[in-house]
């Protein structure tokens, strides 16, 4: 006979699970939200212990979430973050830490695998509103065994091009959901029209961004161009999915200091180099040290959007607080090499040529992470750059104690970097070659700060 917990061992797990949120920085009604969707998950499994859940209801609790709810994309994250620390750091299952957690936060890149399971006591896990249920979804283990060949072929053609790990990722997704939504069907056998029929469908019924709509065309333009050797050609008219042209959320001065007040370690650090330099979040995760040249006062950011190098200048400001971030992150480079921990990761051409660039310290990321990860691809156990999901944390948490009331974010930083310098009386062309940008015409939605209404026209409510 089970045991129910009295109201004092109740108060005692939820203190204990308060605590584990307060370790990673979430308070206040950040923290009360953490515990309402911790709290809604325990109800939801009708007196299922903790320890007792397996990972597959996790998945198929997180299926119901995206089918039924309709969450954003900030609030799934939440989700997954709130159970994380639950089943990770307060119940501290052996699962969870293998556990694909990051993937679940990425509902338009990873749609589930998981549509209809039963949980451990054997009741059926039906979803309340089938209806609701999008035809290319939940559906990838059965196309991954009745396809494996053509995701191995896949997966090598965008290896062999030097592709990112999460662009293979993403491309591996839009595949999956590309062969579900035409029922199974072998992709050598599809072409044009069902590539055709498949985006009007992203457009009209997902509804998702022209953003998403056309990295869904590249990856499937990509596996019949390059692995099967058949470009598409002329796929046809589709329904485009609208495009909004959104002016970017931009900080005043003063409210770029408060932020900054907020903000200690390295993630002011960071944040620094996003509105110093105009980094992009990923470019300054992926900072190596030989890339920081102190003596010109410039970053050189290598492979960035577009596989385009480029310099940015490095800030007066955070270039000695760098300096001794350095110092700092050779100790931790000299403690892996005694231990002869696996070097840091380099594309494995240029580790065949030069097969002792992995551990030297000019290779070594600015910013390492405190753990030890092993290697996606090769298993090999390397200590990979810090995860970006720290810094988004420590950027939206210090706007909220800075009292700022815009939806800031740490690209916000980037867009404020632009701005100002154009506010200063830069060349436009030169605010292009800093922030990367292939066509100036993209950083021309920075010029909004020189159009400001009410400069030259006064309100007629003021006169």
């Amino acid at each position: 006979m089970n045991r129910q917990p009295n109201q004092e061992q109740i108060a005692r797990f939820w203190n204990k699970y308060r605590m584990a949120l307060a370790a990673h920085h979430i308070h206040g009604k950040t923290a009360d939200w953490y515990v309402k969707r911790a709290e809604f998950f325990i109800k939801s499994a009708k007196g299922l212990k903790l320890r007792e859940h397996s990972p597959e209801d996790i998945k198929a609790y997180l299926s119901r979430q995206i089918l039924d709810y309709h969450l954003a994309d900030w609030q799934l994250s939440q989700a997954v973050d709130a159970l994380k620390i639950l089943f990770m750091e307060t119940v501290k299952v052996e699962w969870a830490s293998d556990f694909p957690w990051d993937k679940w936060k990425e509902p338009h890149l990873h749609f589930p695998d998981v549509l209809e399971q039963f949980d451990r006591t054997g009741r059926h896990l039906s979803f309340s509103h089938g209806e609701r249920r999008f035809k290319d979804t939940l559906k990838g283990r059965q196309v991954i065994e009745a396809h494996g060949k053509e995701f191995e072929r896949l997966s090598q053609a965008i290896r062999a091009r030097h592709y990112s790990l999460r662009t293979e990722r993403t491309y591996m997704d839009w595949f999956i959901r590309f062969i579900t939504f035409h029922d199974l069907e072998d992709p050598r056998k599809l072409g044009a029209e069902e590539v055709n029929e498949y985006l009007g469908y992203l457009a009209n019924v997902r509804q998702v961004s022209s953003n998403t709509q056309r990295q869904a065309l590249n990856a499937l333009c990509f596996y019949y161009r390059h692995v099967i050797q058949r470009p598409l050609g002329e796929i046809g008219p589709f329904t485009k999915a609208k495009r909004k042209r959104k002016i970017p959320v931009v900080l005043t001065r003063s409210e770029v200091t408060r932020l900054f007040e907020q903000l200690t370690g390295s993630y002011w650090l960071m944040a620094g180099l996003l509105y110093g330099s105009g980094l992009r979040l990923m470019e300054c995760m992926r900072l190596r040290i030989k890339d920081i040249d102190f003596e010109q006062g410039q970053i050189i950011v290598r492979d960035g959007k577009g596989k385009k190098d480029r310099i940015t200048m490095l800030a007066d400001k955070f270039s000695q607080p760098l300096s001794q971030h350095l110092e700092k992150v050779r100790q931790l480079y000299e403690q892996d090499q005694a231990t002869g921990v696996g070097g840091v990761f380099i594309w494995p051409a240029l580790s065949r040529k030069y097969p002792s660039a992995q551990k030297e310290w000019a290779w070594q990321y600015v910013f390492p992470s405190a753990k030890l990860s092993p290697d996606p691809r090769t298993g090999t156990l390397r200590r990979h750059h810090v995860h970006e999901s720290g810094l988004q944390r420590a950027v939206k948490k210090a706007a909220i104690e800075a009292g700022i009331s815009k939806r800031v974010s740490c690209h916000t930083l980037r867009h404020t970097f632009a701005t100002q310098l154009l506010e200063a009386g830069y060349d436009i062309r030169t605010v292009q070659e800093l922030l990367g940008h292939a066509d100036v015409s993209t950083t021309m939605i920075y010029t909004h700060v020189l159009n400001r209404p009410g400069l030259s026209v006064k309100s007629p409510a003021d006169l």
